[in-house]
C-alpha cells in the first residue's frame, strides 16, 4: 500500500478547515490541523508533514512569521508551503512568496485547484530529490558537482555551484538575498547583500545563454524560471 502525503492545515477558521480536510482526505490525503501558529510549529516539530497549508491570519503566531521562522530551519526549509488567506491584496502575495511560500490562493477558493497545486508541488519536491536536475540543455549534476549546457561543462566555482543548484531546487519560488546569504553563506555578518549580487552576475556571465532561467526580482533577490 502507497504511503498517504501528510498535509498540516493551519487555519483558525473552523468551517475553513472543515472543506480542506474533507478534500484532501477524498483526495487521498492524510490530514493533520492547527488553529494558530504556535500549535502549527509544535505538530511540524512533532509530526513533520509533506506539505503545509497555511492561512496568513492567525493568532498567536502569524502565517508570514510562521513562514519565516520554517524557512530558518534547515529541517523544516524545504517543506512546500501554500498560503491560504482572504487578503487578496499583491503585496501580502509578494511578502508571502518572498519569504520563502510556494504557492499563494485566496479565499474563497476552489477545493479542485487547491489539491491539483498541491500534488503538483509535492510531484516537484519528488523531482528536485533527484540527483541530476535538468532544465532543457542546462544540466546540474549534484553528486558530480558538474553544470553543463548543450553538453559543454561550465566552469563554476563552488559557491556559484550551490547558488545555482539551490535556485533550480526552488525553482519559482523568490529567494531574497537574506534568504541566500543565509543558505548558501550560512550567514555571515561579515557578508552583505552586494556579495549575492555579485555572484550572481559571475554567474550569469558563466552560464551564457541558460543565465535566462535566472530572474531578478526588483527590490527582492532572485528566482529561478523555466524559460523556453
Amino acid at each position: 500500500m502507497a504511503v498517504k502525503s501528510k498535509i498540516l492545515v493551519v487555519d483558525d477558521e473552523p468551517e475553513a478547515v472543515e472543506l480542506v480536510e474533507f478534500n484532501l482526505q477524498q483526495a487521498g490525503f492524510k490530514v493533520i490541523t492547527a488553529a494558530d501558529g504556535a500549535e502549527a510549529l509544535e505538530k511540524i516539530r512533532t509530526e513533520p508533514p509533506d506539505l503545509i497549508v497555511l492561512d496568513l491570519m492567525i493568532p498567536e503566531i502569524g502565517g508570514l512569521d510562521v513562514c519565516k521562522i520554517l524557512r530558518r530551519q534547515p529541517v523544516t526549509a524545504s517543506i512546500p508551503i501554500i498560503m491560504l488567506t482572504a487578503r487578496a491584496a499583491e503585496v501580502d502575495r509578494v511578502v508571502g512568496l518572498e519569504l520563502g511560500a510556494d504557492d499563494y490562493v485566496t479565499k474563497p477558493f476552489s477545493p479542485r485547484e487547491l489539491v491539483l497545486r498541491i500534488r503538483k508541488l509535492l510531484q516537484r519536491g519528488k523531482e528536485d530529490s533527484q540527483d541530476v536536475i535538468r532544465f532543457g540543455s542546462l544540466v546540474i549534476d549534484i553528486p558530480r558537482h558538474m553544470v553543463s549546457w548543450q553538453g559543454e561543462s561550465l566552469d563554476l566555482t563552488a559557491t556559484e555551484f550551490k547558488l545555482l543548484t539551490l535556485l533550480a531546487q526552488r525553482r519559482g519560488r523568490v529567494q531574497s538575498r537574506d534568504q541566500l546569504l543565509r543558505d548558501v553563506w550560512d550567514y555571515n555578518s561579515l557578508v552583505d547583500t552586494r556579495t549575492v549580487d555579485t555572484h550572481m552576475r559571475r554567474l550569469r556571465e558563466k552560464l551564457g545563454p541558460a543565465a535566462k532561467h535566472l530572474d531578478t526580482v526588483r527590490g527582492v533577490g532572485y528566482r529561478f524560471i523555466e524559460a523556453q
